[in-house]
């Protein structure tokens, strides 16, 4: 699995200038690399759909923004996406923490979450790929190259 570190040095690589977030999770563990990274600006929020908002705002801007948070907070913000995706029309990048991903899999969980991000995203229309349990660096780095390449919305979803 990839660290911290890697995600923050592929969007460095791949020239983003902030980090739009809310910690949670698995994600949480990753503030230290992003606030030591000089490339990068964090920028805390306190909802989920003031995340897609300031996106927006930085990407208007001239900005690359990236916003990263968890199912849950990605389900709550569904009106501000919606707005910043389709009505903007703005090449959002985001990545997004599936609480559960890898017990659902197992059928070992009751977690609702796992099961709706697909449905979801479909629902959006937003493109999205996952990053399983044994995605790398290199995936992040792909990942980020063929969305420069290419600026269009996507979601990476990260299975915890």
């Amino acid at each position: 699995m990839f660290t911290g570190s890697d995600v923050a040095n592929a969007l460095r690589d791949a020239q983003f200038t902030h980090v739009v977030w809310i910690p949670d999770s698995t994600l949480g563990t990753w503030e230290a690399a992003f606030t030591s990274d000089p490339a990068l600006r964090l920028v805390r929020v306190s909802r989920e759909g003031e995340a897609f908002g300031v996106a927006a705002g930085l990407m208007i801007g001239g900005q690359r923004p990236a916003v990263i948070l968890q199912c849950t907070g990605l389900f709550e913000a569904g009106d501000a996406l919606r707005n910043v995706v389709h009505d903007l029309k703005l090449p959002l990048f985001m990545m997004v923490g599936v609480r559960g991903w890898l017990a659902h899999l197992k059928g070992a969980t009751n977690d609702t979450c796992p099961r709706f991000v697909e449905p979801i995203m479909q629902a959006w229309q937003v493109p999205y790929q996952w990053l399983g349990e044994n995605a790398t660096a290199k995936d992040v780095h792909a990942a980020l190259k063929t969305y420069r390449q290419h600026p269009q919305p996507l979601a990476l979803l990260i299975a915890e």
